[in-house]
């Protein structure tokens, strides 16, 4: 039996409809990721299943006795109380119970009392409080208020536990996560008894917890069992056939108008029929749910910088006898895409600002490269004006913004963001968390800038508008600094990645996370073993290497492999633009209307340029070694 059922449920906030019609059931130990656009109403869909707000219409049923927690994305604590009283919150009707039956108050029922503390294993709630703030690494006397946002979801997420809900309700309970803290929190749901439903658009998170996707799309629900990575499957299979069928559709509207405009056929008795079915064309035409506008990202990458960025020669950094960066050296070089990651409180924004000469080290050397211009995307927001309007934040003073060559009008640029002309005069304070990262992208990329620092930039952001992100970064000509505990997005973007690996050391690595995993496991596999194991063998001479293993020398290419060489690049950069003039071609509806017998063709001939660009790729490889 299902634990929540959902039917027919309508909610809408003026003109728009975030539920039309929904259909929602929840079975016991399924773990339900919930995904959709910003602004779909995913957060109040959650609040309706928590019984904290009512659908305008439709029914919710629920199993009886069912215990059910939520968890909101920006936990709000009593102003004073320690961690421990938070946390016990989360069993509140236990202590009350025991209270009343320790009181032993006249006229109370204890045989009653003592059955439902029994139930609710309230004789021993501080034990159990005490072990949860255990696992999770909490201090339970340190006050909320002076907490890290990172620990403060913890904290949420305890009280939660603590109550051990049947249905456990999050929102966004990886926003202000480290990597290791979310790779706990994935076990510990994977391993939870009860039911779960989560949102979040942390796509390998999904991969890791969910049982089943559900997408909310202008207002209906729609479930897709397995895990993120399947939904994409199934997802671009709907899309594909969504969209052939439509093609065919417009097709036989458009033969059907041009025969209604001859005039004459049209009113005889004997094309009634004809006509009736031109109306029915229309007007599936005029319900079909579109898909929705996304995001269209550009940045003004303005003048090049030098090719140095910057280069760190045994750089170290200390804060009140704390070292937050020892003996730290790289080189960034101009178009480098670079991760930073490490744990909450590890010093990533000391390390970017020794990188962008903001601040100066203790030890060691840093030299700038010339003409940096820095953008910087606010991870707490704090450039947010919430009274201020959204063309006046984006630009102030002028109605214009100048982004490279182009000059958009600020209510087109809002519009490129999903802002509607409308809301362009509506206060900041108005926005949605995913909203307002959306607004501050806007801002970041109306400025003209050669160095992108992007601080937790994917928290809020839908998948959509993430992907667009992803891509944006990948062709942007400049250099990018990105702190996200976002695996996939890391991976999707980042060329090397700097480490934080404990006591003020930092390790830069090639590729992004997954690369970084494998390489510091291998390290690891190289180490040598202790010196205890090592002593009887210390006087040994290490044996010869036999020849086969000689460092291979590096041999002087011969003209024609030279020649191959230079004419790499060009060959690859001929079939990366042909394979993107076919990506931009099966994205559109024109070959699908006009010549959908080509459609096989442009798609075999894409993939078949994916083989080619890999066997480009490591011919350049090969031959660049030697």
């Amino acid at each position: 039996m299902a634990l929540i059922t959902l039917s027919n449920a309508h909610l809408a906030f003026g003109h728009v409809a975030l539920l039309d019609g929904a259909d929602l059931s929840l079975e016991p130990g399924e773990r339900l990721g919930l995904i959709g656009r910003n602004g779909a109403g995913k957060s109040s869909l959650l609040k309706i299943l928590a019984g904290l707000e009512k659908a305008d219409d439709g029914l919710l049923q629920l199993q009886q006795g069912l215990r059910r927690f939520y968890v909101p994305q920006e936990p709000a604590f009593a102003a004073g109380a320690s961690v421990f009283d938070v946390v016990s919150e989360g069993i509140a009707e236990a202590k009350a119970l025991r209270a009343r039956y320790e009181a032993h108050a006249e006229g109370e029922d204890l045989d009653a009392l003592q059955t439902r503390i029994e139930a609710l294993d309230g004789w021993t709630w501080e034990q159990r409080v005490g072990e949860t703030l255990q696992r999770l690494h909490l201090d339970a006397q340190a006050k909320v208020e002076a907490l890290s946002g990172g620990t403060k979801k913890r904290v949420a997420l305890a009280q939660a536990l603590v109550a051990a809900p049947d249905v456990l309700l999050l929102d966004e309970p990886t926003n202000h996560l480290d990597l290791d803290a979310i790779v706990w929190l994935q076990d510990l749901l994977g391993a939870y008894r009860g039911a779960v439903v989560l949102i979040t658009h942390d796509r390998a998170f999904l991969d890791a917890v969910a049982t089943r996707i559900v997408e909310l799309d202008r207002g209906v629900l729609r479930s897709y069992p397995g895990n993120f990575a399947a939904y994409e499957a199934t997802k671009q299979r709907e899309l594909e056939a969504e969209a052939l069928a439509n093609a065919r559709a417009d097709k036989l509207l458009a033969q059907e108008e041009v025969w209604v405009r001859k005039g004459v056929e049209a009113r005889r008795t004997r094309s009634v029929s004809r006509v009736n079915r031109l109306l029915a064309l229309r007007a599936r035409r005029a319900a079909r749910r579109e898909a929705v506008g996304r995001v269209r990202l550009d940045v003004d990458a303005g003048l090049p910088s030098g090719k140095i960025v910057a280069e760190l020669d045994g750089v170290s950094k200390s804060f009140g006898g704390r070292p937050i960066v020892r003996d730290f050296s790289a080189t960034i070089l101009r178009g480098d895409k670079v991760g930073v990651i490490g744990p909450n409180g590890a010093g990533k924004t000391t390390l970017l600002k020794l990188i962008l000469g903001e601040l100066p080290p203790d030890g060691g050397r840093i030299r700038q490269g010339s003409n940096l211009q820095v953008a910087y995307f606010d991870q707490m927001r704090e450039t947010l004006k919430p009274d201020a309007t959204l063309a006046d934040f984006i630009s102030p003073g002028s109605e214009w913004i100048e982004i490279g060559s182009q000059r958009k009008h600020v209510m087109s640029y809002l519009g490129d963001f999903l802002f509607a002309p409308e809301r362009a005069n509506s206060p900041v304070k108005s926005l949605s968390g995913g909203e307002r990262n959306r607004l501050l992208l806007a801002r970041l990329f109306a400025r003209p800038a050669n160095v992108l620092v992007l601080d937790e930039p994917t928290n809020d952001l839908d998948i959509d508008t993430l992907e667009l992100l992803e891509d944006l970064l990948q062709n942007y000509e400049g250099t990018v600094f990105l702190v996200s505990h976002d695996r996939r997005f890391l991976d999707n973007v980042v060329t090397s990645t700097i480490v934080a690996e404990g006591e003020g050391r930092w390790r830069e690595y090639e590729g992004g996370v997954e690369d970084w995993l494998a390489q510091s496991q291998r390290a690891r596999g190289l180490q040598p073993p202790p010196a205890a194991a090592r002593e009887g063998k210390a006087q040994e001479p290490p044996p010869p290497r036999p020849a086969a293993e000689a460092p291979a020398r590096r041999t002087k290419l011969s003209y024609k492999e030279q020649r191959e060489l230079d004419e790499l690049p060009a060959r690859i950069e001929a079939l990366e633009a042909e394979q993107k003039a076919l990506s931009d071609e099966l994205a559109g509806t024109e070959l699908y209307t006009a010549t959908p017998q080509r459609v096989p063709q442009v798609q075999a001939r894409y993939a078949q340029i994916e083989d080619e660009l890999m066997q480009l790729l490591e011919r350049w490889e090969a031959l660049s070694a030697r």
